[in-house]
């Protein structure tokens, strides 16, 4: 049987014939990082791959996607649905430590049931999955017991979650990469802290160190012990698919706020590099110098991005210079159309307007 391989808007689909001339099965290829280091392509056809998409990390209510996709499960149907129309290709879903380990050592049966779900509905939609995982992000939603452990433990509990999730996950060409964690920061040296959590953002707390004693360590080697530790557990279940990590911008060795995650460091344990660059009114210069030093041998995607701190016009300018050096974009959908969003008079929602509308007409 003879397999037809298309590249479908920024999709790449297998075409399988199917026993009937009427019928057609669509699967997804898998995404490898290309040979070059300087973006994607599709296995095993070879075509050029652009993440294109969005962070489904919260609806238009807040709410995490383990806050509703159990009661409304047709509600995440129809998001997939709608960010596919829009003409995403990835979309990047952010599942919570607390709400996929029932214990230090066990997972939770029933969220990994629902995750392998939400796999199916990407393979179905059409999607790529960015599986970001051990979110913190609603404080209350974190266990106790999570918070009481120590270093070695904690990272053990950590590499239990990514050895759950990869094993549903293994297989389907619809997983794009694992992200281990979402803007993660390496203790200060010397230092002792007292939270493992950044300061909120929006009601949600986005940061976490992943220790709280520096215990005399360089704090880049800290991250890259962390890194191969968890990488190490996701290669145990699935070997296959892209590992990488969210960072944010201030992940260089500059003077100021500095996450210890050195791209120089961290890039030879990761398949490629992602950071969240906001770029801002006056500063473009700076983000696009920023993006420049990812760029040191691997593909590099703009896992978050979007023009909260400056005009939509500045923000195409900054899309357009970044295209020397960023291989993916992701920005953001919160479940609601452009005619939902046209529809209301509530600021967030005509900002999003923009957005959406900006997303349908500068796909690359």
């Amino acid at each position: 049987m003879r397999q037809i391989t298309v590249a479908l808007a920024g999709f790449c689909i297998v075409i399988i014939p199917a026993c009937s001339t009427t019928q057609r099965h669509l699967r997804l290829e898998s995404v490898r990082a290309s040979a070059d280091g300087k973006g994607f392509v599709c296995q095993p056809s070879g075509t050029a791959f652009v993440p294109w998409g969005f962070n489904y990390d919260h609806d238009e209510a807040g709410r995490l996607i383990e806050d509703y996709w159990e009661t409304e499960w047709p509600k995440v149907e129809e998001d997939f649905q709608e960010m596919k129309e829009l003409g995403a290709n990835v979309v990047r879903v952010h599942l919570q430590f607390g709400r996929f380990m029932a214990s230090e050592q066990q997972p939770n049966a029933k969220a990994l049931a629902r995750f392998e779900k939400l796999v199916r509905l990407a393979e179905r939609t059409g999607l790529y999955l960015d599986v970001t995982g051990l979110g913190c992000y609603h404080k209350k939603d974190v266990p106790p017991w999570y918070d009481e452990l120590a270093e070695e433990r904690r990272w053990a509990a950590q590499a239990g979650f990514w050895r759950a999730v990869a094993r549903v996950g293994r297989g389907s060409p619809a997983i794009f990469c694992y992200d281990l964690m979402n803007e993660p920061v390496a203790p200060h040296k010397d230092g002792l802290g007292k939270d493992w959590l950044g300061p909120p953002f929006a009601g949600k707390h986005f940061v976490q160190w992943i220790s709280r004693e520096g215990k005399g360590r360089e704090r880049p080697e800290i991250a890259r012990a962390w890194i191969r530790q968890l990488v190490s557990a996701i290669r145990a279940e699935d070997p296959d698919h892209l590992i990488t990590v969210g960072l944010v911008d201030w992940s260089l060795p500059r003077p100021g706020l500095d996450s210890a995650f050195h791209p120089e460091v961290i890039a030879p344990e990761l398949d490629f590099l992602s950071v969240h660059v906001y770029p801002e009114s006056g500063k473009l210069g700076a983000a696009i110098e920023t993006l420049k030093a990812f760029s040191i041998g691997k593909p590099v995607v703009i896992e978050e991005t979007f023009f909260l701190s400056c005009t939509p016009e500045e923000f195409e300018d900054f899309f357009q210079r970044s295209k020397a050096h960023a291989s993916g974009w992701i920005g953001f959908y919160w479940g609601k159309t452009p005619d939902e969003c046209r529809g209301s008079k509530e600021f967030v929602d005509l900002l999003m307007l923009r957005w959406l509308e900006w997303f349908q007409k500068s796909k690359p």
